[in-house]
């Protein structure tokens, strides 16, 4: 599959780069990014809920009322989840969301979601390029010279300070490292925008 390079104003270079079929044209499994998917949202989670218990609550321990001949159920302490300031019944614990998934079962997940995005017509190609220094403004203007609109995914070969920092102020668009990019983050967004070396490095990486 080929995709025309385009530079950041917009406009045909000329030049064409080669999407390779067996990163962006295989047969996408929608299990494998299903579970991707499930795994990076589990692994954002915290899993610090707490709510205390009957031994936590700090509350007088004497028995609220006889045991027998009130007509009304048993009861031996004010730190039963019944009363109001009492324990929570069955409330939440600490605990670890997180859980792992076979290599290449993420790697078959991160490429049925960029041949998903490459069957959709929703990759760019654009020339590399920098910015002398971090500037919003120039980052909207490259945004608007592609006609992108909804949420993008900017990939770069490697880190590049000036282009990052100019791109993360900007509401639904994200700025990644194409070692970094994973199922979650490719799905989500509208549109990929690729720079020229990071389609290579991406390809380069994927047939390891």
């Amino acid at each position: 599959m080929k995709l025309k390079v385009l530079n950041k104003q917009g406009a045909e270079t000329g030049r064409t780069v080669d999407l390779s079929t067996g990163v962006f044209g295989i047969e996408p499994n929608d299990h494998a990014i299903y579970l991707d998917v499930k795994q990076y949202l589990a692994n954002q989670r915290q899993g610090t809920h707490k709510t205390k218990d009957r031994t936590e609550i700090s509350r007088s321990t004497r028995k609220v009322f006889r045991q027998k001949g009130t007509g009304g159920a048993r009861h031996g302490s004010l730190k039963s989840g019944i009363y109001v300031g009492g324990a929570r019944i069955h409330g939440p614990r600490p605990r670890d969301y997180s859980f792992k998934l076979n290599k290449k079962l993420k790697q078959l997940a991160r490429l049925s979601a960029l041949s998903y995005k490459a069957k959709g017509d929703s990759i760019i190609v654009v020339e590399d390029f920098d910015f002398s220094t971090p500037k919003t403004s120039e980052f909207v203007g490259v945004l608007k010279a592609l006609n992108i609109t909804g949420r993008s995914l900017f990939i770069t070969p490697e880190i590049n300070k000036n282009v990052y920092l100019s791109g993360r102020n900007i509401p639904g668009n994200k700025v990644m490292r194409a070692n970094d990019i994973n199922t979650y983050e490719v799905m989500k967004a509208g549109k990929l925008i690729l720079t020229e070396k990071a389609v290579a490095t991406i390809q380069d990486n994927s047939e390891k």
